[in-house]
């Protein structure tokens, strides 16, 4: 995709504002969308087009082309799609989406944790063109927003993984997405993108175990320097190794957290591999304070929508889970959620009553 050339930005959050503005600054012809629900979101920039970015990437007043809650008109302004918003609005895009996909649309979740493949679900339910639908890894920025009509990026992350549905259109994507994020890689496919997210091996152990600290600060405190400590990293990491073994039976060789955080360019390497010193090191994540209370999207959206769906596989493949299973009972807890809550489902996936091969198979065809 050459400068200029149109992109359209979906979800007017922290990473939907940071990645409109940045695009918009490196020369690209961007539209905003929003949902009519969340419409106010936009109200700040509404009127002028314009977004103040702040921090290490392109920094000034980033003109946007569309600002809209019209998800037809949104959707109508590009081929390229991306949806950057928490799991939970995955679903609500999807429906809203439906009517308005031709055949030429790509669909990007930045990030998924396997949201392509419940996108891919609804669309096709609901009559859609079949598109390909992928997911990155991680999100192409730590960022927030700073002001009402601005934001900061504090760090540009170097390597996203991108997993694609069907795995067959990975080319395709790849080469619409590569010009806008330099260093995206595509991995074999969906399964394989969705278990490499970090955020639901990181935040709901970090969160549950500095519980007390952060209702009793609201949240004023660094969350990465000051509380991913070494203990907290040992839980993160025997959770980790749970999340690589149900990758594993899937076919997917996939690296620790801490390899994975230093490859994703979040923190130096360290010898041996340490995801503390790795986090210690990080100049993007030091500079994160922690949530400001214990209803986060860090558990409310990383447990029922992240390990979850984790546990939902590891079981069909025999996989025991029983550290993910431990802080989604303690998460589900803290949010005051029925034990059973499960926002994302095998079924919700598409894949609910498939063997492991069958599930391999579906992801790379399409078709179960």
């Amino acid at each position: 995709m050459a400068p200029g050339e149109s992109v359209v930005v979906l979800g007017a959050g922290n990473t939907g504002f940071a990645t409109a503005a940045n695009l918009s600054l490196a020369g690209q012809s961007v539209a905003l969308g929003e949902l009519p629900a969340f419409a106010e979101a936009l109200d700040p920039v509404r009127e002028e087009r314009v977004i103040e970015l702040h921090g290490v990437a392109h920094t000034g007043a980033a003109r946007i082309d569309m600002i809209t809650d019209d998800v037809g008109a949104a959707a109508a302004a590009s081929d390229n799609l991306l949806l950057i918003v928490p799991a939970y609005g995955h679903a609500p895009w999807a429906l809203a989406l439906a009517p308005h996909i031709r055949p030429s649309h790509t669909l990007t979740l930045m990030p998924g944790t396997l949201g392509a493949l419940e996108m891919a679900r609804i669309l096709r339910e609901a009559g859609a063109p079949n598109i390909p639908v992928a997911e990155t890894d991680t999100a192409p920025y730590v960022c927030r927003k700073t002001q009402p009509d601005g934001a900061t990026i504090w760090g540009v992350v170097p390597a996203m993984g991108l997993g694609v549905f069907p795995s067959s259109a990975t080319a395709q994507v790849h080469e619409r997405l590569a010009p806008l994020f330099p260093g995206i890689t595509p991995v074999p496919d969906v399964l394989a993108c969705g278990l490499s997210a970090m955020n639901p091996v990181v935040h709901p152990p970090g969160v549950l175990l500095n519980a007390g600290r952060i209702e009793r600060s609201r949240g004023e405190f660094y969350f990465y320097d000051e509380g991913v400590t070494p203990g907290v990293v040992r839980a993160i990491m025997a959770l980790d190794a749970e999340r690589r073994a149900v990758a594993a039976a899937l076919g997917h060789d996939l690296p620790d957290a801490a390899e994975a955080f230093h490859a994703a360019g979040f923190g130096p390497r360290a010898e041996p591999p340490d995801l503390w010193a790795t986090i210690n090191g990080s100049a993007m994540l030091t500079a994160l304070k922690a949530p400001g209370e214990l209803n986060t999207r860090w558990l409310s959206e990383d447990v029922p929508y992240g390990l979850r769906a984790w546990s939902g596989l590891g079981a069909v493949l025999g996989v025991p889970t029983p550290i993910i299973d431990a802080v989604v009972a303690l998460g589900l807890t803290v949010l005051q959620e029925p034990p059973d809550t499960n926002r994302r489902t095998l079924a919700d996936l598409g894949i609910d009553g498939l063997t492991g091969n069958e599930i391999r198979a579906y992801v790379m065809g399409g078709v179960a």
